[in-house]
């Protein structure tokens, strides 16, 4: 890994750090592609299970870096599209990656830093998070990041917070539904970092790939013939899956099943010798 991104890898799950602490982890052109090309990598790899998303410092992420911002200004609109088109490939790869994401906020999270949260599966803050989508400060707007911030908290919060810039709290994030659960401190976030990463791997690996498919499927649609029929052949595909099937009969003989680890052997100690 380069100095701008850390890669930890503990059994099956993976921490990428987001690691420019003095920018406040805002990302220009090259920790983009970078960062693009280790989730790309992380999906390939069978030993992967989980993926978290972190970041060092007291920021999460300031979004894009100004100076990087500047430079692009000078380009053309075509050049200027390009190089937006790899922020929305990023943000895309980040949110259909075919595993489960967690994104680990410890504190400010502003513009396409909010991007990145909105497009993890499940979102832990600290207290001292915030929260902004301020690039109408800047002139700008929120643009490849507004299908999946939209997504997160919904149209008519989008209004507010896009149109005024104003930084909201993690508590707020936590009712709008951009993150699903708050911390005291680093501790905490770290021990239900912990306990959610515990839970998805209790789940089968194909199971969860399915099932994020299947939400994408299903959102926003009306309830039709053919969306019946569909959601009727996904569960028929996955009943008769290897995993479906070893998944039924693990639960039935009361066995761990085939995905998780081995349990840790328990080692009793020798009583002391009688005196």
């Amino acid at each position: 890994m380069t100095t701008s991104l850390v890669l930890e890898k503990q059994g099956p799950v993976a921490i990428v750090t987001l690691n420019k602490p003095a920018k406040h982890n805002a990302f220009d052109d090259v920790l983009i592609a970078e960062l693009t090309e280790t989730l790309r990598s992380l999906e390939a790899d069978d030993a992967t299970r989980v993926v978290v998303l972190s970041a060092a410092g007291r920021s999460f992420s300031a979004g894009a870096d100004l100076n990087w911002m500047r430079r692009m200004a000078g380009y053309s609109m075509d050049d200027n599209q390009n190089d937006s088109m790899h922020l929305a490939a990023l943000m895309r790869t980040l949110c259909f990656l075919r595993k489960p994401t967690i994104a680990r906020v410890q504190g400010p999270a502003y513009g396409g830093g909010v991007g990145l949260v909105a497009c993890c599966d499940v979102a832990v803050a600290s207290h001292e998070a915030s929260f902004a989508l301020s690039e109408g400060k800047l002139g700008l707007i929120p643009a490849v990041i507004a299908p999946y911030v939209v997504a997160a908290i919904g149209e008519r919060s989008a209004r507010r917070y896009f149109l005024t810039g104003e930084r909201f709290t993690a508590s707020e994030a936590w009712r709008l539904g951009l993150v699903h659960e708050l911390a005291q401190d680093d501790g905490e976030i770290d021990e239900r970092v912990g306990e959610i990463v515990d839970a998805m791997l209790a789940c089968g690996p194909v199971a969860q790939r399915e099932a994020k498919d299947i939400i994408r499927a299903v959102a926003n649609r009306p309830i039709t013939s053919e969306l019946i029929q569909d959601t009727a052949e996904r569960i028929a595909r996955i009943r008769s899956s290897p995993e479906g099937r070893e998944g039924v009969a693990s639960f039935l003989e009361k066995r761990r099943a085939a995905w998780l680890p081995p349990e840790p052997e328990v080692v009793e100690e020798e009583a002391p010798p009688e005196l």
